[in-house]
């Protein structure tokens, strides 16, 4: 004979009530293309630029703010830490790292710096529910930080993509070596980049356009 505990119906409803917030905190790509998220002019440079600086493995974000002509300002990039994809989380580790690497611009009316996520993770290119948190969160962020809403990126064994604009190229990839950063764009008329955890090393004059 086996005993045991059925759960409680407050228990049930509790689990219910966290998942369907969780769901709440999520975009469809849909939704996303909707948004009117601006378009990156080099796609390619800006994630190549980021590869070589943050080398991020399977489970690695990279959040990086560019300013109005697309230069990188700063960049950080940490491992998902989150059990479950859930939005709210999400928003606040992106939230925490972009406090620690640039000051917030919610003083001007308008957002002139944007703020572009890459995430680095298994599986294909389709969209899934953790892409769906990721851009909630991103989204969020962006909203408390003062900052436009810019790129969401997957790096995958496949190679990397822009999620609902189907810009995208074979390498870099999850599994391919980072270029040296001599080879980025460089621009010398940029300002300084403060770079998070993960860089490679400091830069004082490098710009991903």
């Amino acid at each position: 004979m086996t005993f045991g505990f059925a759960p409680s119906a407050a228990t049930s409803m509790s689990a219910a009530a966290d998942s369907t917030n969780r769901l709440a905190r999520t975009l469809e790509p849909a939704e996303w293309s909707a948004a009117g998220i601006p378009l990156l002019r080099s796609p390619r440079e800006v994630v190549n630029g980021l590869h070589a600086r943050h080398r991020p493995a399977p489970e690695t974000a990279v959040v990086a703010v560019l300013d109005h002509e697309e230069r990188l300002t700063a960049s950080a990039s940490f491992a998902r830490r989150s059990v479950t994809a859930d939005g709210w989380e999400f928003r606040n580790a992106l939230l925490a790292h972009l406090r620690r690497v640039i000051p917030h611009d919610l003083r001007r009316r308008t957002p002139v710096r944007t703020a572009v996520l890459l995430y680095c993770r298994e599986g294909d290119e389709r969209w899934t529910e953790e892409d769906g948190a990721w851009m909630w969160g991103l989204r969020d962020a962006c909203t408390l930080h003062g900052l436009r809403c810019g790129a969401y990126i997957t790096l995958t064994r496949g190679g990397w993509q822009v999620l609902g604009e189907g810009r995208g190229g074979r390498r870099p990839n999850s599994t391919s070596q980072p270029s040296a950063l001599a080879d980025a764009a460089l621009d010398q008329d940029s300002g300084p980049l403060r770079t998070g955890g993960g860089a490679v090393q400091a830069l004082h004059r490098v710009a991903a356009r």
